[in-house]
């Protein structure tokens, strides 16, 4: 005991002499003061990033569940053999924002893959596995033993009309799902594999996924087990915030958002590239193969891009479909226009004598790209472009989402911006 009590006073007191130590009494008991201050803000701060670990990252109950869900044959999918008996899908660091939302970056087949999986708000950390079973009814509960192929197919005809809309391409989107599910192409769809397609549709990400599947600007998908799903590894993320904990990145001050961007972030001219990229998805987005889509939360988070600075769309849960998002505002009472905001920046105005929501929204999603941009591109710019630049990003967050304005206006817009950047990259290595 008296040895670790000289160990401490070593510790504590030993950077100040004796001499200083008797002239100076009280700076001895401020140095205490300062330690112990520092100890406990950095155990503070070590249990806020195990805390929220604990909570967001809960892969290992993911394939708990499904694994357990195929070995009863229940589900089956692409990838369940690697994943429940070979154990060849490795994963690695957690990606996770929501706990219900379980995303991890992983290797499978020699490739790095993202891996995201769905938890049920009932199957927290607390509950233990004996949550599984209700799982299983609730979210692997259709279709039915006893469902022909035509029933099935109308199943999913209807639910993607009601997601999507009433679009002429929905049938052959029918007809790649189908195939998708017939992943042992064995010709044949057995109840496991309906059970399974079924489930992953309900994931408003993977539906995205599936529409967006021709866009290069959105991830490849690579297999699925039950609801759980493989795609390209994660992208690069434009926003550095994005590796402190989620408790506390709100903390974050915004000058200091900025000067990590700055000192962090790419060299302009492969920020200029990552740029077009975007406003090419913002086209792809636009009256695509399966209807207009919208991005409802517009911020870097969601701003990836690949080794070669080829722009990535990091993650889609906030992008929607135009019928949902509709269906959200049609009849919807309201006081002010922020009752018709659907995700976080989705907002129609409010009719006021009506009290009730309208149809358009009131910025578009280039309005809130080109808003993005502003301090994306500026800083940095090369001198001659940045009043231009400048000019043309301020007429763009001033478009307006009325269906009169949307199409050449817009269009036109969003080709002189992408023109602009263009100029000034081609080439060179940057292009």
């Amino acid at each position: 005991m008296r040895r670790l009590r000289r160990l401490a006073h070593l510790v504590l007191f030993c950077p100040f002499s004796k001499g200083l130590q008797g002239r100076l009494p009280g700076l001895r008991v401020k140095y205490v003061f300062l330690v112990w201050l520092c100890v406990f803000a950095g155990g503070w701060l070590a249990y806020v990033h195990y805390a929220s670990y604990v909570e967001l990252c809960r892969g290992h109950v993911c394939q708990v569940v499904i694994c357990d869900q195929y070995h009863k044959g229940i589900i089956s999918g692409s990838i369940c053999q690697d994943l429940c008996t070979l154990h060849k899908v490795e994963w690695r660091t957690c990606l996770s924002s929501l706990p219900g939302q379980q995303v991890y970056s992983g290797l499978w087949q020699g490739k790095e893959v993202t891996i995201k999986c769905g938890i049920e708000e009932s199957l927290n950390s607390k509950a233990g596995w004996d949550m599984a079973p209700r799982r299983e009814l609730v979210l692997f509960d259709k279709p039915t033993r006893g469902t022909s192929i035509k029933e099935f197919r109308e199943m999913l005809l209807s639910y993607l009309k009601a997601n999507l809309g009433d679009l002429p391409s929905l049938p052959a989107l029918v007809g790649q799902v189908l195939l998708m599910a017939d992943f042992n192409k064995d010709s044949r769809l057995s109840l496991a594999e309906a059970k399974s397609v079924w489930a992953l549709l309900q994931r408003h990400e993977f539906l995205l996924l599936l529409s967006l599947q021709e866009k290069e600007h959105a991830s490849r998908l690579l297999g699925y087990c039950g609801d759980l799903y493989v795609t390209e590894g994660a992208p690069h993320r434009s926003w550095h915030g994005a590796a402190l904990p989620p408790l506390l990145r709100p903390l974050l001050p915004p000058a200091l958002h900025r000067a990590l961007q700055q000192w962090l972030g790419p060299a302009w001219p492969w920020r200029a590239k990552i740029a077009i990229g975007l406003l090419e998805f913002v086209e792809e987005l636009f009256h695509g193969s399966y209807g207009t889509f919208y991005m409802c939360e517009t911020t870097l988070a969601n701003v990836g891009y690949t080794a070669k600075y080829d722009f990535k769309m990091a993650d889609l849960q906030q992008v929607a479909p135009e019928a949902a998002v509709r269906r959200f505002l049609q009849g919807r009472h309201c006081e002010h226009s922020a009752d018709c905001t659907y995700g976080r920046d989705c907002r129609a105005p409010c009719d006021k004598l009506m009290r009730q929501c309208k149809g358009d929204l009131i910025q578009p999603n280039l309005a809130k790209v080109c808003e993005l941009l502003r301090d994306y591109l500026l800083p940095g710019a090369p001198a001659g472009l940045r009043e231009e630049l400048g000019t043309q990003l301020r007429t763009c967050t001033t478009l307006s989402g009325l269906a009169s304005q949307v199409e050449a206006h817009h269009s036109l817009v969003l080709s002189h911006l992408k023109t602009l950047l263009w100029k000034e990259i081609s080439n060179t290595k940057y292009s």
